[in-house]
């Protein structure tokens, strides 16, 4: 039937993909890590950062990787008056959001979304897909669980409303209690595998309404062996091959973020993401991150940025085009219509 098309939804994921159906993106809606760098380096705190200097920084950003990203990842509040006029109108736009002051509570962490910000207004604003952080632990209190799950699924049903892709990013966290705990935007030094697979298990359920899932490593994406025969590598593999399992059952395809791990370290990742029949990529720090180390000197993190950042960048699609799975859109339901109308009555309702 034409209501199961959803065309929104299908033209976000092309939009966001390589005309070969892969998914090589690149993330700058990063607030904490770029804020606490650029406080690090001018000696004040991250809160007294100014709004120019972020904008800046997220200006190269697209400037410089726009043209050789699939797609982009936008917050709303520095990166798109950074850089909308500079995204190359062939690169998909991703636009977050969630608020990235989430509440930090004893059983666990809460997301919420921006202040004035929703599904329908990045809709309204051009955004091909709308991207979610739900921090995430199974073991959370059960409150606090629920409120993260009731959280996604609201959004998901507000992007059925409007028709446009649900990314959904999962990270596991520390627990306030912990003697490891940070709040930094790193990988939880208390990540366990089941407790990554169970958190892709719960939200691959259709309700949610998850069109691209935004994964972390099953393992620590630092301490991964090389990927190969070695029993070590197996185990990993394993792992992953878990995580793809659930979301080719569940039909949805995924992504793997980079987690702050260095670009060789994320080229690994990815080897076993493929492996496992991953579809792309959504990395920003992996790509990125050392070139930020010039701030402020903007003319240097530029050079380093085009010289370095784009190598990684096109060494990462070079990878996911010959390894990576492709995502083809399904216009199937076309197939059904037998007559002039049918199509424009049953759409989407």
């Amino acid at each position: 039937m034409a209501n199961n098309l959803r065309l929104g939804k299908q033209w976000g994921l092309r939009r966001m993909a390589t005309p070969t159906g892969h998914f090589t993106m690149v993330a700058l809606d990063q607030r904490p890590p770029i804020a606490s760098l650029i406080a690090k380096k001018q000696g004040i705190a991250p809160a007294d950062v100014a709004f120019a200097d972020m904008v800046a920084v997220k200006r190269v950003l697209v400037d410089v990787l726009g043209p050789h990203a699939s797609a982009m990842l936008f917050d709303p509040n520095y990166a798109f008056p950074a850089g909308l006029k500079k995204l190359p109108a062939h690169t998909g736009l991703v636009v977050t959001l969630e608020d990235h002051r989430f509440r930090d509570q004893p059983g666990g962490r809460l997301s919420h979304s921006i202040k004035d910000w929703s599904v329908e207004k990045i809709k309204r604003a051009g955004g091909d897909g709308v991207k979610v952080l739900a921090w995430y632990r199974p073991d959370a209190d059960a409150d606090i669980v629920a409120h993260q799950q009731r959280y996604v699924a609201e959004i998901g049903e507000q992007c059925r409303v409007h028709d446009i892709p649900l990314v959904l990013e999962l990270l596991v966290y520390p627990f306030p209690k912990s003697e490891r705990h940070t709040t930094d935007y790193v990988e939880s030094p208390e990540k366990l595998p089941e407790l990554v697979l169970d958190s892709v298990r719960e939200f691959a359920k259709p309700h949610y309404g998850v069109d691209l899932f935004k994964l972390e490593s099953p393992l620590p994406g630092a301490s991964l062996p090389a990927h190969g025969d070695s029993a070590e590598s197996r185990q990993a593999q394993a792992l992953f091959d878990q995580m793809g399992g659930i979301c080719r059952d569940a039909g949805i395809p995924w992504v793997m973020l980079s987690a702050g791990v260095t670009p060789k370290q994320f080229l690994r990742v990815m080897e076993y993401a493929y492996a496992a029949g991953a579809h792309g990529f959504l990395a920003g720090r992996a790509v990125w991150w050392e070139a930020l180390q010039q701030f402020p000197d903007l003319a240097g993190f530029e050079a380093q940025l085009r010289r370095e950042g784009t190598a990684t960048l096109a060494e990462l699609a070079a990878l996911t085009e010959r390894a990576g799975n492709a995502w083809q859109p399904d216009y199937s339901a076309f197939d059904t219509l037998k007559a002039e109308g049918e199509f424009c009555l049953a759409y989407a309702g």
